[in-house]
Formats: C-alpha cells, structure tokens, sequence
C-alpha cells in the first residue's frame, strides 16, 4: 500500500516550517509571519539581550531550516511553497540584529519590518541567486540576505538621521 503524504499541520516539519498555521493564512501569509516575529523582537529588545547570544540560535535554527525545507518540499513534492514562512521569521530576526538602541523602540520594529518586506517581495542580488535554487537551502537563505539587507539599510537610516 502507497503511503499518501497529505499536507497537513499534524505534520511536525508542516507545523513548524509554516510557523504553526500561520503560512497558511490565505493572503500574504509572509507578511503575517514577519509580523508575527514582532512581539518576539521587541520583548527581545526589552529584555537587553546580547546580539552575540542571538547569534548561534539564529545560525542553529537557519541551518536546521534549510534542511527541514528541503525534506518536506521533498516529502510533499513542492518547491518553496508560500506556506513556509519560517524563512521570513529567520529574516526578521537577522534585521533584528541591525537595531544597536535597547530597548528597542517599537518605531525601529516597524521600519526593520517594512524595509524586509522591501527586500523580501523584492529580491536584490543575491537573494535572487539563492530563491532560484532547486535546494530547502534557497529557501531560506534568499530571506536571511533580505534581512542583512534591511539591516543594513536601518542601520545607514539611524547613522545619518542621528
């Protein structure tokens, strides 16, 4: 008997890559992702923590996502589906680490949110070169880029508006 693989959230990897269902909310369900990290980053923020404690969660949990993307685009056939959108929580978290004020002010949170999103829906090199490749790895790592581009481009907003 062929086993079926039936996309559903009682999958651990569907459940998780989707951000607990949030991926599959039906319109900009990477937008609502990104927004759900907010609450995340800004207790985060609240609570002063070292950017070089954050570090190795972020790298842990991106590796760990590039794999998990691709065993379950694999497991369901898929090629970066719109319902995986832990890749925009792992972008979010990346452009976090560009807010150098503490407490982070929910100002700075808004402005990191829209440049992402900027970046994410956009696609600047090389993020273009990592969302065309065929690998759970490019799924993920065009969104860790947008976020290096947003916090980048936050940072320069903060350095010369200061």
């Amino acid at each position: 008997m062929k086993k079926q693989n039936t996309l559903s959230l009682k999958h651990p990897e569907v459940l998780f890559m989707s951000l607990f269902g949030i991926g599959f909310l039906p319109k900009g369900p990477g937008t609502w992702a990104s927004a759900a990290t907010l609450p995340l980053l800004y207790f985060m923020g609240q609570l002063n923590v070292p950017v070089f404690i954050f570090i190795p969660f972020i790298v842990i949990t991106t590796t760990a996502s590039c794999f998990i993307a691709e065993y379950t685009q694999k497991k369901f056939g898929l090629h970066d589906p719109g319902w995986i959108v832990m890749d925009e929580v792992l972008g979010m978290l990346v452009a976090w680490l560009f807010i150098t004020e503490r407490p982070v002010s929910l100002t700075s949170l808004l402005i990191i949110f829209v440049l992402f999103r900027i970046f994410d829906i956009f696609k600047v090199f090389p993020a273009t070169y990592f969302d065309k490749l065929e690998h759970g790895s490019g799924t993920i790592l065009d969104d860790i880029i947008s976020g290096i581009f947003a916090g980048l481009i936050f940072l320069a907003y903060t350095h010369f508006t200061a």
